[in-house]
């Protein structure tokens, strides 16, 4: 399967407290399409985020969905990640492929220059964002609609959308050039996280096909 289908449905995980809930809700996401699971977590030591790490790559890899750790390298490498994804603040791209080798690697930009440099550094496919404001990173910048149509007429790697996607404007996004959708609380807080990934994957088909 090429990597442009396998980021269609990326849902990314929030910071609740119950592990059990999280654990659960990432199972139903990915009974409902989710294609690929970023682990990211922002107040979690290291002892807690490998422990964490190692469930969602058992349920991943029981499932079949692609297993990608936020910034953490060192967390991607020892739980048997598929690959790491950092911002634009954290390791440059080029050092984390010196250290993770041909796992895949996801960089996030908010603009053309930032997407060209993240492409030469060795990026195997971009998250762009944000598309709208978004209470699920309180220090994201809105790159807009344009923005990603710019930067998906500039490059050939894959692109996945991030920020403020629900439902209702998930079409739009994948018809201004994404090749899938990141989400966060449009599924993990959903009351059915199954039903809402599988709405979400339905709504991008459709709108590129």
């Amino acid at each position: 399967m090429e990597l442009a289908e396998r980021l269609r449905m990326y849902v990314v995980t929030d910071d609740r407290d119950d592990i059990d809930s999280l654990i659960s809700r990432v199972r139903q996401a990915i009974l409902g399409g989710a294609t690929t699971v970023q682990l990211r977590r922002k107040r979690d030591d290291g002892r807690r985020f490998v422990e964490l790490g190692h469930r969602i790559r058992q349920v991943t890899s029981e499932l079949g969905a692609l297993y990608i750790v936020n910034d953490r390298v060192d967390v991607a490498m020892l739980t048997n990640a598929d690959g790491v994804h950092v911002g634009q603040t954290d390791i440059a791209c080029q050092d984390v492929r010196r250290l993770v080798g041909d796992m895949i690697v996801g960089v996030s930009v908010a603009n053309l220059d930032q997407a060209m440099a993240a492409v030469a550094a060795g990026a195997d496919y971009l998250g762009v964002g944000s598309m709208y404001s978004t209470s699920s990173k309180s220090d994201a910048v809105v790159c807009g609609l344009s923005t990603l149509y710019e930067i998906a007429a500039s490059v050939s790697i894959p692109i996945v959308a991030i920020g403020g996607i629900t439902a209702d404007n998930a079409a739009e996004v994948m018809r201004s050039g994404a090749d899938g959708i990141a989400v966060v609380s449009a599924v993990m807080s959903a009351s059915d996280p199954l039903q809402a990934a599988k709405d979400l994957l339905r709504i991008c088909q459709q709108a590129t096909s």
